[in-house]
């Protein structure tokens, strides 16, 4: 499994505004997997919530997490985060994991 460090030197990030810790994948093809971007196994778990309108996959890793947001098309935004926001994000979204 990848984990923050390696996905942040493998990928040119954006940070996101007014979100310390979170980050988008800049550099990476949207028609990649959450699965395809982190080369291994690792659980991804799906949400669907009323705060977000596409699809949003979990999963943590060493040094943080992996938010993407599937969208209708099959395309993604795939957010790399800290942990500390990651697991703010995954407050203001009301998921548990």
């Amino acid at each position: 499994m990848k984990t923050f460090d390696e996905l942040s030197t493998k990928w040119q990030l954006h940070p996101i505004r007014n979100c310390a810790g979170r980050f988008v994948l800049h550099t990476g093809p949207i028609e990649l997997t959450p699965r395809e971007l982190l080369e291994s196994e690792t659980e991804i778990d799906a949400f669907r919530v009323s705060s977000a309108k596409d699809t949003v996959l979990v999963a943590r890793i060493d040094g943080g997490g992996l938010i993407s947001y599937r969208r209708a098309d099959g395309t993604h935004v795939h957010t790399l985060n800290t942990v500390a926001g990651f697991e703010r994000k995954l407050c203001d979204l009301g998921i548990e994991i």
